[in-house]
């Protein structure tokens, strides 16, 4: 039970560390850049991917392999925790105007976490014990918490619309 919780925390540790990876000081600066804010979100990415994935592996195989929970269903949590935390962080990017909004984005995740934990009832609670008979329900549930937030990023990427205003001037000759 304690391997489990330390996994948790190191998953929950990563997403900290995740929701600032869309910040972008110069924003102002980038949007007229000729690639799309889905490209650039994409190659940050894929930048810190692989030191992410090497991260939760060392995680994962410190856990002696007696005590180690399920290690499929452990990475699905953390995957689920990592791309939810990538979703806030395109929302806030693509609903404000803040140019650095992953102190927000971490604090909303510590919070949720948190109330998540203490708040959820019995049965719907993402945070069960390995042996317990809600494992798998919770873990269907994780993984429409990873496709969700997937959908919400992706519908994020895009570069908001900017209203155009018609200027109507006289012509002069």
């Amino acid at each position: 039970m304690l391997a489990l919780h330390l996994l948790r925390a190191t998953a929950l540790a990563f997403a900290l560390g995740l929701a600032f990876l869309l910040d972008d000081p110069a924003r102002q600066t980038t949007a007229a850049v000729p690639t799309t804010r889905p490209v650039r979100q994409a190659l940050r990415v894929a930048l810190v991917a692989p030191f992410l994935a090497l991260g939760w592996t060392v995680a994962v195989l410190l856990v002696p392999e007696e005590i180690r929970p399920p290690v499929g269903d452990v990475t699905l949590e953390a995957a689920g925790t990592f791309v939810l935390t990538l979703a806030a962080a395109a929302v806030a990017v693509r609903f404000t105007e803040a140019a650095e909004p992953g102190q927000g984005v971490a604090a909303a995740l510590l919070t949720s976490a948190v109330v998540m934990a203490l708040v959820l009832p019995g049965r719907w609670a993402m945070f069960v014990a390995v042996r317990d008979e809600r494992w798998a329900a919770s873990h269907e549930r994780w993984v429409w918490v990873l496709v969700a937030a997937a959908l919400v990023w992706v519908a994020c990427g895009p570069e908001r619309l900017r209203r155009r205003t018609l200027r109507v001037g006289s012509a002069s000759t």
